[in-house]
């Protein structure tokens, strides 16, 4: 069955590039118009949106500030009318050796929960209250097999942040059901990124694939398909479930 999201109105969070472009191509690919966001450069955003098949719209909006946050999904209802979908995507994962200073290892975390927990929280927020007056609307959260497994020790804030939208998710699909809200859980594992570069620095590829029960790491077009099936509401009733896609890497 091919997937129509024509008229369907989807807001992909940190879509310049990784995860969140090929989620965002994949939405436009199957009908829907995108608003694409980026953190600090639109001609990004705009980049990809130019690319698109329907008429998609570039956004700026640095996600650790609250008021940015608000006025990203303002915009974007203002400017198309409506929205049905949104994918929280955006996130960081910052290296930080647990013998760092107590400010720097703090800074640290304050920032991670900020973009990662709190920014998702808020458009969920914003997001929910715009489905209850259309009539309803999808969400789906890209979070981590961190957040079941946890992560390395340099890792443990981006493990932490992503066990908090696991937990949020769960209480939208369960609260705001009867609303017509659906809210679902993607979580990854290791996929070839330019945020994942770091860790790939720091550990190697070859430490990574060690993990796999596949021979390749996972790349974002392989997720991206996950994420436009849900965003159709052809699993509508899989709302609050988490579904892995980490090449085997964990199953829970």
């Amino acid at each position: 069955m091919k997937i129509d999201l024509h008229g369907q109105v989807a807001l992909v969070t940190g879509s310049t590039r990784g995860i969140g472009r090929a989620v965002a191509q994949s939405l436009d690919q199957s009908g829907a118009r995108v608003a694409v966001h980026g953190h600090k450069n639109i001609s990004l955003a705009q980049k990809v949106s130019q690319g698109f098949t329907q008429s998609g719209r570039a956004y700026k909006a640095d996600l650790a500030q609250i008021d940015e946050c608000e006025a990203l999904m303002h915009q974007v209802i203002d400017d198309f009318g409506r929205l049905d979908i949104l994918i929280n995507n955006a996130g960081i994962a910052q290296f930080v050796d647990v013998n760092a200073s107590m400010k720097v290892w703090t800074d640290t975390w304050k920032k991670t929960m900020a973009v990662n927990a709190r920014a998702p929280a808020a458009l969920c927020k914003l997001a929910i209250k715009q489905f209850q007056y259309q009539g309803g609307g999808r969400i789906i959260n890209i979070a981590s097999r961190a957040a079941f497994r946890g992560d390395t020790a340099e890792y443990m804030m981006y493990a932490a942040s992503k066990g908090a939208v696991v937990s949020l998710t769960r209480s939208i699909a369960r609260a705001y059901g009867k609303d017509g809200v659906k809210a679902f859980i993607v979580a990854p594992g290791f996929v070839r990124t330019d945020m994942a570069q770091d860790a790939v620095d720091a550990y190697g590829e070859d430490f990574i694939g060690q993990d796999l029960a596949l021979n390749q790491l996972t790349e974002p077009d392989d997720v991206a398909p996950m994420v436009t099936l849900l965003a159709s509401g052809l699993a509508d009733h899989a709302t609050g479930t988490s579904i892995d896609i980490n090449a085997g890497s964990y199953v829970h």
